[in-house]
């Protein structure tokens, strides 16, 4: 019998364990009784972050953003269509790199939008450049 997996909760930021098996179920939270999965990108900011990114099991892909970059906002419909398409088995989350400096700068953020894929916690790729929806699965779904 496998492991369970350690999934954080979109909402209230717990860990919780879901059995890989039932991981395509979705799962509620333990604490706040949410959906763990909601098939939309994933709102993070400095603290939820470093949780996220530590914590979480599945994979996990940032787009580093900013309000003002035409090419970020261009993105985004395609970034919520490749979140529907991957959850439960990525984790889809953004954040702004105007409100999180010290997180872009942590990790070489040069040029928006910038996405990365960790997993437990270690970078495992990145790609530069907006992407349709498309291409944004293909080039997760080749990483995991």
């Amino acid at each position: 019998m496998s492991e369970p997996m350690q999934v954080v909760c979109p909402h209230c930021h717990v860990i919780n364990r879901v059995p890989p098996g039932r991981l395509a179920e979705g799962g509620i939270c333990g604490k706040c009784k949410r959906a763990l999965f909601s098939g939309h990108p994933l709102e993070l900011d400095g603290a939820s972050f470093a949780r996220h990114v530590a914590a979480t099991d599945i994979p996990l892909v940032v787009d580093f953003w900013a309000p003002w970059c035409a090419p970020c906002r261009m993105m985004a419909p395609n970034f919520e269509k490749a979140a529907a398409e991957l959850e439960p088995q990525v984790r889809m989350a953004k954040l702004n790199t105007e409100a999180e400096q010290a997180i872009a700068a942590r990790y070489a953020i040069r040029s928006i939008p910038t996405l990365v894929m960790f997993r437990k916690g270690r970078e495992i790729a990145r790609q530069s450049g907006a992407m349709d929806a498309a291409a944004l699965v293909r080039w997760v779904r080749s990483q995991v």
